[in-house]
Parts: C-alpha cells; structure tokens; sequence
C-alpha cells in the first residue's frame, strides 16, 4: 500500500494485520481520486473509518490542509500515527481514537466544516445513510461537499440523502464506490 500521488507520491503506508480494517486497494483509492479530484485546492477531509489512515493521507498529499482520522480500533491507531510520521506533516493531522458517531458530535461542538467525506465503514455494521444525515443535520458540510462512499457490490444506496445527490457510483471487483454531492 502507498501513497498514490500528490506531495506524498510513492510513500509506502503500512496496513494493520489481521480482518479488522479492510484497506483500499490502491487501484481503487487511485480511481476514487481520480472521480473526485484528482487534486484539491484546500479543505478538510474526514475519513470516519479511518483504518491505516491511507485515505485521508491520500487526500492531504493531493492538496487538502487538513486530514481528520476516525478510528476506534487502537492497534488501527498505533498504524495510523506510524503513516501519518511517514508524510513528514503531522500538524496536517488530527487522529480522534473514537467512535464514529461519537465523532460526529465532537466535530459538531468544534464547528468543524468538512469538505470531503471518505466513508469505508466494515461492511456489515454500515449505517453510511443515517451518518450523513447526522452530518446535514449537524451543519458540518460545506457547501461543496463530496462524499465517498466505499461498501460491499451488494449495497444499494439511495438516489439522494437529504440535499446530496449521487453523481457516480461504480463497481471494482466485491467493492462499490458512490459519491455524493
């Protein structure tokens, strides 16, 4: 696993043993960027499920200021820091050892504005729709707001959540990517 492209091209990014995270390939992370971006001009991105940190590492390299990790799981954490040291910016960072929807609220007392979504939650313990909803609800978005979605083929998310619509959704082997906007 690597880095794909940006100010961090070519890093190598380590991946947490074991079934507890399930990391985007880099075929399929270079695809999402590549549908989104593929480069940024700022911003804030959340990765809610943040795994080995890879996405929002991703996200950074390619031009956001800031990258915010959500990850409950602590040896995912221990990864996450380890990844984050690799791109020599880690005031660019902020790791929250938390629960996802925990998360939501603590991003809601802080005012925090997001601009890119990056949801790859374990694929049997989604609730992809209701967290969005939860984000419009909080006023976290911003105005441009794009959110990715990465679940299971057999997923059928909605046309449209709240005001976002979708605007893309493809398919990568067992993997479905939709976006949001």
């Amino acid at each position: 696993m690597r880095v794909i492209s940006g100010e961090y091209g070519g890093r190598r990014l380590k991946a947490l043993d074991g079934d507890n995270t399930r990391p985007t390939t880099d075929k399929v992370k270079e695809s999402i960027f590549n549908m989104i971006g593929p480069y940024f001009d700022g911003g804030t991105a959340l990765d809610l499920y943040a795994g080995s940190g890879g996405l929002a590492i991703e996200a950074v390299s390619r031009g956001m200021d800031q990258g915010i990790c959500v990850e409950k799981n602590f040896s995912a954490i221990k990864i996450i820091k380890e990844n984050i040291e690799v791109t020599k910016e880690p005031e660019k960072f902020l790791i929250k050892k938390m629960d996802a929807n925990k998360a939501l609220e603590f991003l809601k007392e802080e005012k925090t504005k997001i601009d890119l979504v990056l949801l790859d939650p374990p694929y049997a313990k989604q609730e992809i729709e209701k967290q969005i909803e939860k984000m419009l609800t909080n006023d976290l978005l911003s105005e441009d707001v794009v959110i990715v979605c990465e679940t299971d083929k057999s997923v059928n998310l909605p046309e449209t959540i709240g005001i976002l619509e979708k605007t893309r959704e493809t398919t990568y082997g067992i993997t479905q990517i939709t976006i949001y906007k």
